[in-house]
């Protein structure tokens, strides 16, 4: 068997460290905003070379937060791309603004800079620009276009933690960016967990209200808030997995590098890189139109495999009819023959052998 990712080898490989954090906290009964979140949310602001690090429930909760925060809601509208995980329209949503999608760039599957300035208009509040699958999205137009027509940048990085942009980490580009440490993130925690960064310091002081129920002194509220803390169970985890979170994106690299040599020429579309930044690789996506018969020989063959994202947001059910009359050629057409191969830092050359010669035997 070869999953999409081996959380089980990875975890048994720091298993020492872990349990030993998480005893301890066990014993000091001290499981909410505890000294494990503030020292994680250091260490991580410093990694990404972020001023601040608010640690929240979930990635979901992230972008919900960080555009309360940035004072967006109900008459505003926000541009982003239509192929990503639901989550990116949902906080826009949540706070009663407008998803605005404009189509992708066929090449790396993130939203498509030249789109973005026609879909303005004076109810244009931001973009949130999302680093689909580790690769970062090309913030330097991106970055051209919302300073001319004055629009706020919130990245959505919640699959590209450690990516970056030119000699800037993915999260420290935009006004705000928002993570998820879902556990099968590049890091990921054992359950639910999430981190907005900010180098504004008014925006970081909103959002550590925000997260503990609009409160900035205990049992004093200045304003509705939220339930949205990291706990610190997760903290122990997650500082454990970032000392290593260089060395797990390499890992990722080298098997993307792998893959790409080995299916070349095969008439499948590996992952595109615009050298421009680093990308991590949360997902090892390919284009192809064989893509359910692969999938089928993988399935037979014990090797997982899956396809993100099969219907573009524009095309769900539940925005649909708001978005009947909207055509995104790209997005609907790479949804219709993507599909995702097994990529993990654990993973051996002899395993992705056995993969790409699943796939081949269809081709």
């Amino acid at each position: 068997m070869i999953p999409m990712v081996d959380l089980k080898n990875q975890y048994l490989a720091m298993k020492d460290e872990i349990d030993r954090g998480i005893l301890e906290t066990l014993e000091k009964c001290q499981f909410i905003l505890g000294p494990n979140v503030s020292a994680f949310e250091e260490e991580a602001a410093h990694y990404l070379g972020a001023k601040h690090a608010v640690a929240v429930a979930s990635g979901t909760d992230a972008l919900h937060l960080a555009l309360v925060a940035a004072g967006i809601g109900p008459g505003d509208e926000v541009i982003t791309t239509p192929f990503t995980f639901i989550a990116t329209a949902e906080a826009i949503r949540y706070v009663g603004a407008k998803p605005v999608f404009v189509d992708i760039d066929p090449k790396t599957f993130n939203i498509d800079p030249g789109k973005i300035r026609a879909a303005v208009t004076s109810s244009t509040r931001a973009v949130i620009p999302v680093h689909l699958f580790g690769q970062p999205a090309d913030m330097e137009a991106i970055e051209a276009v919302c300073a001319e027509k004055g629009l706020m940048i919130v990245e959505d990085c919640a699959q590209s933690f450690g990516a970056a942009s030119g000699n800037r980490m993915t999260g420290t580009i935009g006004k705000l960016g928002c993570f998820s440490f879902f556990p099968s993130k590049n890091l990921g925690c054992y359950g639910d967990g999430g981190m907005v960064t900010t180098n504004c310091d008014e925006m970081a002081a909103r959002l550590l209200s925000l997260r503990n129920h609009g409160s900035r002194i205990r049992y004093h509220h200045s304003e509705i808030g939220y339930n949205s803390r990291l706990d610190e169970i997760q903290a122990v985890i997650l500082r454990a997995k970032l000392k290593r979170i260089s060395a797990f994106n390499e890992g990722r690299r080298r098997v993307a590098g792998l893959y790409s040599s080995m299916l070349r020429d095969t008439g499948i579309k590996c992952p595109f890189e615009d050298g421009k930044g680093v990308h991590v690789y949360h997902q090892y996506t390919v284009l192809t139109e064989q893509r359910e018969k692969i999938m089928e020989n993988l399935g037979k063959a014990g090797i997982a495999s899956a396809v993100y994202y099969p219907i573009p947001l524009h095309r769900q059910e539940v925005f649909a009819a708001d978005y009947a009359q909207v055509s995104l050629p790209v997005a609907e057409d790479v949804a219709g023959c993507c599909m995702s191969l097994p990529v993990f830092p654990e993973m051996t050359e002899d395993q992705v052998n056995e993969v790409v010669s699943a796939v081949k035997q269809v081709l």
